[in-house]
């Protein structure tokens, strides 16, 4: 298949690690999950991106015949690389081996990671149009607490925080170079964005995917099973929800995840985003999971101001804990003003990266309320959002 670009991309996945604690008894890249190897998911799906020229696989020494049984016939795949007694050692001899295909561009991606899209791996390679290093990853949505022992110290705030995911891309010779100088001078890292920080390198952030889950406990596993088993019997359900918010004073509003200038705001304990409130109820009415009330009580002062981002993440989170996939979100927006066509791409733009889908499984729409009601006193905005959704059938809940 011809590629897509000029210059020469590898994908090096790095499986050299020993954990065992998803269970089965050996490395968790080799359980099986919907009837192959993880590692094969995940080699699979850079081995059939057309934009990646060869794929390498870093492997421990001892698992050279698992590793023959999981990728068995496989095409596209590179000789595999010994690795080293750390993931940073690994990497640097994965690296070492590819020199040998001179690439100009190199993906390197966790072998527990078998959810990277199609469109997640053309982001990150687009990145290195412009830059030498690019990472995927998500903004924080969780509330951070630092501990000490058993009891929490103080909170973390979120804001700026990113969580890291792979693939992470890189100028080949860039990240080549910044390894071998951090091996001399024993500088130990996490993983390769930060040699490249760490190497002066400027490292562009790239949209990740909620859904790039890494597969680590035995409940990853599960999630995995249901996630890739085509077969398994599912089920379509399908979620509503409704909010409003009153107009106070201000200057902007904020719907759909996007601040909008506006000679008002929306009034609320959080920030008040009356489309991602919507949606929030919308998924957790299609899991049968309350509503955003019973998750984040207004009564509750740590949810004062909070972004509304973290409220249809939290709901997808539980959507994706019990082996489910967003099938399309559907917002309506009625409202006197803000005009919501000159931001309807944006907020999609947004609400997509919200919830780890692509944006055509997001729609926006904007209506006013013909002057009628407290909407068409422009006194408010009310949302609907509609989620369809699909989750593994369960006889328990027939």
């Amino acid at each position: 298949m011809p590629k897509a670009d000029p210059e020469r991309v590898v994908a090096l996945i790095v499986a050299a690690g020993r954990g065992v604690r998803a269970g089965g008894g050996i490395p968790k890249q080799y359980r099986a999950v919907a009837g192959k190897a993880i590692i094969r998911h995940t080699a699979e799906r850079f081995a059939a991106h057309p934009r990646i020229d060869a794929v390498a696989v870093v492997i421990h020494p001892d698992d050279r015949a698992l590793y023959d049984e999981a990728l068995a016939g496989l095409e596209g795949l590179a000789a595999p690389v010994a690795g080293g007694a750390s993931r940073q050692e690994s990497v640097l001899a994965g690296l070492e081996a590819l020199a040998g295909l001179s690439p100009d561009r190199v993906l390197i991606h966790d072998a527990v990671r078998p959810f990277a899209s199609h469109g997640l791996i053309d982001r990150v390679i687009d990145a290195l149009d412009e830059a030498e290093a690019a990472l995927a990853a998500s903004p924080v949505t969780d509330t951070l607490k630092r501990g000490a022992e058993d009891i929490v110290a103080d909170t973390v705030p979120r804001e700026g925080l990113f969580a890291a995911e792979t693939p992470q891309g890189f100028r080949f010779a860039a990240i080549l170079d910044a390894h071998r100088r951090a091996a001399e001078a024993g500088i130990p890292v996490t993983d390769d964005a930060s040699i490249a920080e760490w190497a002066g390198i400027a490292v562009r952030l790239v949209p990740g995917e909620r859904g790039n889950a890494k597969l680590t406990t035995p409940e990853d596993i599960a999630m995995a099973e249901e996630r890739l088993n085509p077969s398994l019997p599912r089920e379509t359900r399908v979620g509503t929800g409704y909010d409003v918010h009153p107009f106070t004073d201000g200057d902007a509003v904020w719907l759909g995840g996007i601040r909008i200038p506006y000679g008002k705001r929306l009034a609320g304990h959080s920030d008040a985003d009356v489309a991602l409130h919507a949606l929030t109820d919308a998924v957790l009415g299609a899991i049968a999971e309350g509503d955003i009330g019973t998750h984040f009580p207004p009564s509750d002062p740590q949810w004062r101001g909070a972004s509304s981002d973290r409220f249809l993440a939290h709901a997808v989170k539980l959507l994706r804990a019990r082996g489910g996939r967003i099938l399309n979100l559907d917002l309506a927006i009625v409202a006197e003003g803000p005009k919501v066509g000159p931001h309807r791409d944006a907020m999609r733009a947004r609400i997509a990266e919200i919830a780890g889908v692509g944006i055509g499984r997001v729609a926006v729409k904007a209506t006013t309320n013909e002057k009628l009601g407290f909407v068409g006193r422009g006194e408010g905005i009310a949302a609907i959002g509609t989620a369809s959704v699909s989750l593994p059938a369960s006889e328990d809940e027939s």
